[in-house]
């Protein structure tokens, strides 16, 4: 059983993702797999991930700072400070920094595991943009789908961008 602990604002380890980092703030592990909890900051405009979809988990982001757009199916909406965004497993989806300024969103991911997907593919961006093939591995075992597609329209819709390589 883990020990009560308090996660400062500069605590947690860090994997940058592009846009839309992660900052893990209570792995599965440590709440019995039932959920984790990861921290995104986005810098302006960042485009978070191409469509995707969890055969596994659902999301519950919450927005602290800046906002946050989501398309979830066909619904496009924006979330402001306090707002909670649920995004259920099986429902194509993706969000993104809605503003032209940094943002910050609290990930809820039910149940845990989601959270280990955020930290390959941190290790596979620290040289460069990911091998199709190691990165189609990567969500195959995470069950998850992803249009790498649909980014040039999501690009296009929202004005935004999406980041591939460190700042």
């Amino acid at each position: 059983m883990p020990a009560p602990r308090v996660v400062g604002p500069r605590d947690g380890q860090f994997a940058f993702l592009g846009g839309c980092d992660a900052r893990f703030l209570i792995d599965g592990e440590d709440a019995g797999d039932r959920f984790a909890l990861v921290e995104h900051p986005l810098r302006p405009r960042a485009l978070a991930a191409p469509m995707h979809q969890h055969h596994r988990e659902d999301e519950y982001s919450f927005v602290l700072e800046g906002r946050m757009g989501a398309l979830l199916g066909e619904d496009v909406i924006i979330g402001n400070p306090g707002d909670p965004i649920f995004k259920p497993r099986n429902q194509w989806h993706t969000f993104w920094n809605a503003d032209d300024a940094p943002a910050r969103v609290l990930e809820i991911i039910s149940p845990a595991g989601f959270e280990q997907y955020f930290r390959e593919v941190g290790a596979e961006l620290r040289s460069g943009p990911p091998d199709p093939q190691r990165l189609a591995a990567l969500c195959a075992r995470y069950d998850l789908d992803m249009d790498m597609s649909s980014v040039p329209s999501l690009i296009a819709r929202f004005g935004v961008r999406f980041y591939e390589s460190p700042p």
